[in-house]
């Protein structure tokens, strides 16, 4: 799985877009050896959002509006196996997830968890979770996000199935699409942007994005999918269909590496990708070191050094609870080598694309 960032740009309705200035930009920071066209890409995504309640709150109500919750289906082109899904977490339990994520020192006598400021209990929760990003912070009220990928075969009728079934809890509220997008690689880059278009409810630009993929040497793009991988399998030539699963070239053993290695990695990465970006010198909303970021790398390399993740597991694919073997839709991932490929550029579009509507 690449370490990427992601970049969107937005635009005033009936506004010429930043599509061709970034474009050019490209072109002048890079010189023709160095930007090569490679192909196309597109994405569309889903936001539904939770419906109020349908009994009126009391006027002498003291209690606190609870905060939206968002679900968010997501389609990638280099991705083509699965699709994604981002939904908000219960607010129980997520209030049960960060009570867990106290650690012991910071309970009383009786047993019950001692006031924690916001900042501290979200760092454990992040931590426990993902990659933890040292410059933000998730507001407290905040709910937790969780991700988990479907077979593409189940992805539109699991769509349907929430737009019609569970209509009276959740509300489509727009679909974005980026129909036609173009990759670049750049040295040790690879860089895809284009038009982000609104096609529901109405039809609009809403903007451009950019995704910025690393793919120089990294320790996590080595991590094996299974122990029995083979090493010369990679992805296809010629086609824009995501990074191989092994091509790195960094010659390791798992079993030396530590979690804190991998989130050194992607904070080192992070660096690169927004050095990478103020060269081209455009102003853009970011999304690289978002919640949950990492989550399935750090879940592979527990496995991978305690022997669990074996070949048959592998081929298997991860629920969303990190279960092996996880059936969606009545389907399994019989196919897809790496059902979890992807998920991070995922959860990157869809906190970026989330908020920008």
């Amino acid at each position: 799985m690449p370490i990427t960032g992601v970049y969107f740009i937005p635009s005033m309705p009936n506004a010429s877009t930043a599509l061709p200035a970034v474009t050019e930009r490209l072109r002048a920071a890079f010189t023709d050896e160095e930007l090569t066209p490679i192909g196309r890409w597109g994405l569309e995504q889903k936001l539904f959002r939770d419906t109020p309640g349908l009994v009126p709150a009391s006027a002498n109500s003291n209690k606190k509006p609870s905060n939206p919750r968002y679900m968010q289906f997501l389609s990638l082109t280099h991705y083509p196996t699965h699709g994604f899904i981002y939904t908000s977490e219960p607010a129980d339990q997520s209030a049960t997830a960060t009570a867990n994520a106290t650690p012991a020192s910071a309970q009383s006598p009786a047993g019950t968890p001692a006031t924690a400021t916001p900042n501290q209990s979200q760092a454990q929760t992040q931590t426990q979770n993902g990659i933890t990003n040292p410059n933000t912070t998730q507001t407290p009220d905040s709910p937790q996000m969780i991700m988990t990928t479907v077979p593409s075969s189940s992805y539109t009728s699991l769509f349907q199935h929430f737009t019609y079934a569970c209509q009276p809890f959740w509300c489509h509220r727009l679909t974005v699409t980026v129909p036609n997008g173009i990759v670049y690689d750049v040295g040790d880059f690879r860089v895809r942007l284009g038009d982000v278009r609104q096609t529901f409810p109405t039809a609009r630009v809403r903007g451009t994005v950019v995704e910025i993929e690393w793919r120089g040497p990294s320790v996590v793009e080595s991590l094996p999918v299974s122990q029995g991988q083979d090493e010369n399998h990679g992805g296809g030539v010629g086609v824009d269909d995501g990074s191989s699963l092994n091509d790195s070239g960094v010659d390791f053993s798992f079993d030396a590496i530590e979690e804190s290695d991998i989130e050194a990695e992607y904070l080192a990465t992070a660096q690169l990708i927004r050095e990478f970006w103020g060269r081209l010198g455009v102003e853009a909303k970011e999304a690289i070191l978002v919640p949950g970021l990492g989550k399935e790398i750090l879940e592979r390399l527990r496995r991978l050094k305690g022997g669990e993740l074996s070949r048959k597991e592998g081929l298997s694919g991860f629920g969303m609870d990190g279960r092996i073997g996880e059936v969606v839709g009545s389907e399994r991932f019989e196919e897809d080598l790496d059902p979890s490929a992807g998920t991070d550029v995922a959860r990157q579009f869809m906190e970026v694309l989330r908020f920008n509507r």
